[in-house]
């Protein structure tokens, strides 16, 4: 815990946002294609480009920060998402405010991260999908957490949402979720971060997603 608690304080004080994150790797990157995909987030988006890398490449874009939540995520998004000009945005994001992670946040100020990085995406043109929080029972570097009934306000208010705005919900933690709140063990190692098998739940749901038409509401 220790260990974790250092590392992080030390990113922070040195770069709050990640802006430097893939500074180099947006620069090189070709001009977009009429399909590119942005997927946002923290560590599990992160995750999976390494664990499924055939997915990402010019068409798919991963663009997760382990450890962020989402006032920093909505710092560093004009830069990894915005500027890249991206048709679909996939936002996936909340597993660390709520574990605290850069200090106490209510529920409040998370809605109001994610509903303005999706307001600034649809603005600029981009489709939005607004992704669940993935299940937990626990956080192993923050202990006395049981996250699972903020992890249910959260996808409720982001289904909500995302259906008031004519938004896409892209529900991982229905496929992901064991009996009573937790992340399946066949699908992860530590309960938080999914595994290979874990993420090759979760392409098909992305993948329905992208695949829909986009909802259709009066506005």
């Amino acid at each position: 815990m220790a260990l974790y608690s250092g590392w992080q304080k030390a990113r922070l004080l040195e770069d709050f946002a990640g802006r430097c994150r893939y500074e180099k790797e947006n620069q090189a990157l070709a001009p977009a294609t009429k399909d590119r995909v942005v997927l946002f987030g923290d560590s599990i988006t992160e995750l999976w480009v390494r664990e499924m890398p055939d997915l990402f490449g010019a068409q798919f874009l991963g663009r997760g920060i382990s450890g962020q939540t989402t006032s920093q995520m909505l710092v560093r998004f004009r830069q990894d998402v915005v500027d890249l000009d991206p048709a679909v945005v996939q936002i996936l994001a909340g597993t660390n405010d709520i574990a605290g992670n850069t200090g106490p946040v209510r529920q409040a100020w998370i809605q109001q991260n994610i509903a303005g990085m999706a307001e600034t995406a649809r603005a600029h043109g981009s489709r939005v999908f607004l992704a669940s929080v993935l299940p937990a029972r626990a956080f192993d570097w923050r202990p006395g957490i049981d996250p699972r009934a903020a992890i249910a306000e959260l996808n409720a208010w982001l289904r909500q949402y995302a259906a008031a705005q004519c938004l896409t919900y892209v529900d991982y933690h229905a496929v992901l979720a064991d009996a009573e709140g937790g992340l399946r063990r066949d699908y992860s190692e530590d309960g938080v971060h999914p595994d290979a098998a874990g993420y090759a739940a979760m392409r098909p749901v992305l993948e329905r997603a992208l695949a829909a038409p986009p909802p259709q509401c009066a506005r």
